[in-house]
């Protein structure tokens, strides 16, 4: 029987990652038919290990462009379609398996497939935050990546929603100032942002604690009003965050609302609101916010940034906050079995059982006197 599996180059840009790169590439085994790297400057043994899996092993000089040293190891692919990975992100067994069977099956008129990338886990291993990446891509359509920095690949055509999962196992960087630093670079050479620009710019201000000038960056990229729908509402809840850091709360409502303008609401905005009410000790609209997050449908194979406690177990568990202030224990303690059901061991969740159970049992016996 002829194999009419299609081929596959994986291509990969690397620096210093002796801790994690043979992970990564034990993690894919039988997938490749090429594994292509190209090095930006390891002073480690990244090298010395890779040629144990491969003899594609590429310079590149780095040039504070992430685009140009993906774009260069996409150039050195000979294959049908190239997969990319980082070197901290790993395929689980099963999702291996999954990506075999896809070799084998996939229809060769599609450009490209797209994957759930798992990005942050809960202590017992379920995923708290996952979005997609187009994952693999047709070689002859010569797709590009785009961006010096948070570059991402320009695809079009015919794209397969695969549930094949990349799971990010992130180490702790050694560089966490290295794409703000890029991006100041950029600044001080008068390059003028796009607005992608602005918001993962805004992005790396934030994380380094910058509030008021993340704030002017985020709303610099939602006044061209041309972002991509997802960066608009996550700018929104962005925003948010940051005025909350600035203890403005009227600011902080304006922008969970303002997330409203772009799409039906989240059920991360729900939250966001349900929070807020409760903090300022309003518990009737926190119980609505909460209650709406959870009659929400969750997006099918959404591209924006998923939050999964916010779609499953943390409105009940709010809610259950919310009804207790109001004294109505019997919703309190529904909504808590409703979050125990998702994490049955979580110490909050029995400790609010055991707390209802004893409030309920008092108050049954003063009925029955």
């Amino acid at each position: 029987m002829a194999d009419n599996s299609i081929t596959i180059s994986l291509c990969m840009i690397v620096r210093n990652e002796e801790n994690t790169i043979a992970r990564c590439l034990d993690s894919v085994k039988g997938i490749p038919d090429e594994i292509v790297i190209v090095d930006t400057g390891s002073s480690d043994r990244t090298k010395e290990i890779v040629k144990g899996y491969t003899d594609q092993l590429f310079d590149f000089t780095w040039i504070d462009d992430f685009a140009a040293a993906r774009n260069f190891a996409f150039s050195n692919a000979t294959t049908d379609y190239i997969l990319w990975l980082d070197a901290d992100d790993v395929l689980a067994d099963s999702d291996r398996e999954q990506f075999l069977k896809l070799k084998k099956n996939l229809d060769p008129l599609m450009d490209a497939v797209n994957m759930p990338y798992l990005l942050a886990f809960d202590q017992s291993g379920a995923v708290t935050f996952r979005l997609r990446r187009n994952r693999l891509v047709k070689r002859s359509k010569n797709f590009r990546w785009i961006g010096a920095v948070h570059e991402y690949l320009e695809v079009y055509g015919p794209v397969l929603n695969s549930n094949i999962c990349v799971t990010h196992k992130g180490m702790a960087s050694n560089d966490s100032d290295r794409n703000l630093k890029i991006y100041e670079k950029r600044k001080a050479r008068g390059e003028s942002f796009s607005p992608r620009d602005l918001y993962y710019y805004a992005n790396e201000l934030s994380d380094h604690q910058l509030y008021n000038q993340a704030i002017e960056s985020y709303q610099e990229f939602l006044k061209t009003g041309l972002g991509w729908v997802e960066d608009n509402i996550s700018s929104c809840g962005k925003l948010a965050d940051c005025y909350q850091k600035l203890e403005k709360k009227d600011k902080e409502l304006e922008y969970i609302l303002k997330s409203f303008e772009y799409a039906t609401p989240r059920a991360e905005f729900c939250c966001r609101l349900g929070f807020y009410f409760l903090g300022a000790k309003q518990y009737e609209q926190g119980v609505f916010w909460y209650k709406l997050a959870t009659q929400l449908d969750k997006p099918v194979d959404s591209w924006g940034p998923v939050i999964e406690a916010c779609w499953t177990w943390l409105p009940h568990l709010q809610l259950c906050v919310c009804y207790d202030r109001l004294g109505k224990h019997e919703l309190a303690y529904e909504h808590n079995e409703f979050a125990r059901n998702y994490r049955p061991e979580d110490s909050q969740v029995l400790y609010n059982k055991n707390y209802l159970e004893g409030v309920l049992k008092k108050v049954s016996a003063e009925k029955n006197k």
